[in-house]
């Protein structure tokens, strides 16, 4: 927006035919001073760019951010338990890291929606009327910022990495001190492929369920602690479904990492293990909108001719 020079009144002959100065003042209310040729707005072409692209990708940024911050907080409690063999911490405290993660996250990321999430934007394009052309943007920028906070995690333990595989540069995914782990989610040996799917299965569908709970405005809905609840619901879906296979429940949170960690030295093993465990890891994205559409046929008000009232309407329930 710019503010006019003065009325014609106040300008003396002396200022005749010089450039007079244009104030413009921002969106976010900053005030920047532009000389201006005759009084004349300067040119498109010479606008700065930065403010059109921050409007345009503000999304994208968002998104970038708030699953960084998400990783940062993960990423780095497991490593001081895994890393301190767990003279720092023990479990539990995983599950707290990961609570607080996602609660800043959302807090970070709420000018897109806080979703930092693949599966959570899937389900709000299948049922709650957010724009499909935004999933790939969504998609790839959350993953985009899990690979960044796992770069900066693997940055910042370098030298206990090192101290705990036992050399400088020693990488390994298997055994006493393997700390592939750190970064993204393997199974419990005992685990079978179909335990497996069904433990991220359960697990990313309790998420996607509460959430929409939580978001309700007829239910009696977080409202603005929902970053609080999210905190509380990912520490007992940790505490309650994570040991069998770490509860990766979000694709970007844990193939982010893992192409990171194949980047830094780690091995093709980060996907063949398990018997390619990674892609039962990042397969949740299909579980949300199937528990979703439970939300809507069970919670939900009015009917349609199918009996499934979230068909009738989808855009019943607001976007998180």
């Amino acid at each position: 927006m710019s503010i006019l020079p003065p009325s014609q009144d106040s300008i003396s002959e002396s200022s005749i035919g010089k450039s007079v100065p244009v104030c413009r003042v921002e969106m976010a209310g900053s005030v920047m001073h532009d000389e201006a040729a005759n009084g004349d707005i300067a040119p498109a072409e010479q606008q700065p760019r930065w403010p059109k692209i921050r409007s345009i990708w503000q999304d994208a940024f968002s998104e970038f951010l708030g699953t960084m911050v998400l990783i940062l907080f993960g990423d780095g409690v497991v490593a001081e338990v895994v890393l301190s063999k767990g003279v720092k911490g023990n479990y539990q405290s995983i599950s707290w890291g990961w609570g607080i993660g996602v609660m800043f996250g959302v807090y970070v990321g709420g000018k897109s929606g806080g979703h930092i999430n693949p599966a959570v934007t899937l389900a709000n394009c299948v049922y709650r009327g957010h724009p499909w052309r935004k999933l790939p943007v969504y998609a790839l920028a959350q993953l985009l910022g899990a690979m960044t906070g796992a770069a900066i995690i693997y940055g910042n333990y370098r030298s206990a990495i090192d101290n705990f595989e036992g050399g400088s540069g020693i990488r390994t995914v298997t055994g006493p001190n393997a700390t592939a782990g750190v970064f993204c989610t393997y199974p419990a040996p005992f685990m079978t492929r179909t335990g497996m799917f069904f433990s991220e299965y359960v697990a990313s569908t309790i998420l996607q369920f509460v959430i929409f709970a939580l978001a309700d405005p007829d239910n009696i809905g977080a409202g603005p602690l929902m970053p609080l609840c999210l905190f509380f619901l990912i520490f007992g879906i940790g505490a309650c479904f994570g040991w069998e296979t770490g509860y990766a429940i979000n694709l970007a949170r844990d193939f982010g990492p893992r192409l990171v960690t194949y980047m830094i030295g780690y091995g093709p093993e980060v996907f063949s293990f398990g018997g390619y465990y990674f892609w039962v890891s990042d397969e949740p994205g299909p579980g949300c909108p199937v528990w979703d559409a439970q939300c809507g046929m069970h919670l939900l008000t009015g009917t349609d001719p199918h009996g499934c009232p979230v068909l009738r309407h989808p855009h019943r329930w607001r976007a998180v």
